[in-house]
């Protein structure tokens, strides 16, 4: 890892007790960079976002931004920080124009016409006061709080799961406009996965807390597709479906009534091939990024069952 790196881990490990949160997490981000953070329920995300605030300290190893230890940044680094907690917490009393003018004051570079055009592009009323807003509105006040001053990393957890459908459209607007305009990393943990996929360009996958997926999006798509197989005759089906499918780069394998769906994994070459051994066609079709995702966390006994016997009913 260098300090060129905007975010940072090296063998970061955090346990809470005798539970293992972060399993020796290493990564890097530059700025300029978009990636999704995914992972199922208390795989570690939070825990790794908090680790690299500083409001975590790590058991062992490292998370850093701008090369500097989560627990050592200063007020300089920290201003070049913006961040949407996935529960944000603001002074209840304070309206939203307050609160904006509160945060204003803190920062140098704050840029009010970005403030008024994110305001009018999310239609956020700043005169409510912040204990009566919704949960989206809130979510709302605390991205533009985040990106005013002009960040150079961006930690996002969940930022858009309170927001509806149009007010979604605005944050990932922002963020490309981010992305023009100030070249940041931005670091996106959420459970929207078409989201994910329409707005990022790179994905870090957890599971149980360790590194299962650090790679370019459109390499992973590349990497992947869905055969949907069907029995080249139906006379056949019997042929072609009782000994199942075996092959080491079948990813996930499931029945259909009329034949079988592979997830597979660098099989291009192998289509032909495969069509002919097993008396099946294969009409090869583009993954989505959740049927990845359902593949790099599926469970030890999930992955057993990858070479099923597609015979109507499995194993």
């Amino acid at each position: 890892m260098t300090a060129t790196n905007a975010i940072s881990t090296e063998s970061l490990t955090k346990t809470f007790g005798t539970r293992i949160a972060l399993d020796g997490v290493t990564f890097a981000m530059p700025r300029g960079r978009v990636v999704g953070l995914v992972g199922r329920n208390g795989c570690g995300k939070t825990t790794l976002l908090r680790c690299l605030q500083g409001l975590a300290l790590p058991t062992s190893g490292r998370a850093s931004l701008f090369g500097v230890d989560g627990g050592r940044l200063g007020d300089a680094n920290l201003a070049r920080l913006g961040v949407v907690h996935q529960e944000n917490r603001f002074l209840p009393w304070m309206t939203g124009k307050a609160h904006l003018d509160f945060v204003r004051s803190f920062y140098e570079r704050w840029d009010t016409s970005r403030e008024r055009r994110l305001v009018d592009a999310f239609e956020l009323d700043l005169t409510q006061r912040i204990g009566t807003m919704s949960p989206g509105s809130m979510q709302k006040l605390a991205v533009i709080t985040a990106t005013c001053h002009h960040p150079e990393v961006l930690l996002l957890d969940e930022p858009a799961s309170a927001l509806d459908p149009p007010s979604r459209e605005a944050l990932f607007s922002t963020l490309f406009d981010l992305l023009r305009e100030d070249e940041p990393a931005i670091l996106i943990s959420s459970h929207l996965l078409d989201d994910i996929e329409r707005s990022v360009d790179w994905i870090l996958c957890l599971d149980r807390g360790r590194v299962v997926r650090d790679e370019a999006l459109d390499s992973l798509q590349e990497r992947y597709q869905q055969w949907r197989v069907l029995p080249a005759a139906s006379e056949r089906r019997g042929d072609a479906f009782a000994k199942g499918f075996v092959e080491p780069w079948i990813r996930h394998a499931s029945v259909e009534s009329a034949g079988a769906v592979l997830i597979v994994e660098d099989a291009h070459a192998e289509r032909d091939s495969f069509a002919s051994r097993h008396g099946v066609m294969v009409d090869a079709q583009p993954v989505r990024l959740s049927q990845m995702f359902k593949v790099w966390t599926a469970s030890s006994r999930d992955h057993a069952k990858v070479g099923v016997v597609v015979n109507g009913g499995g194993r």
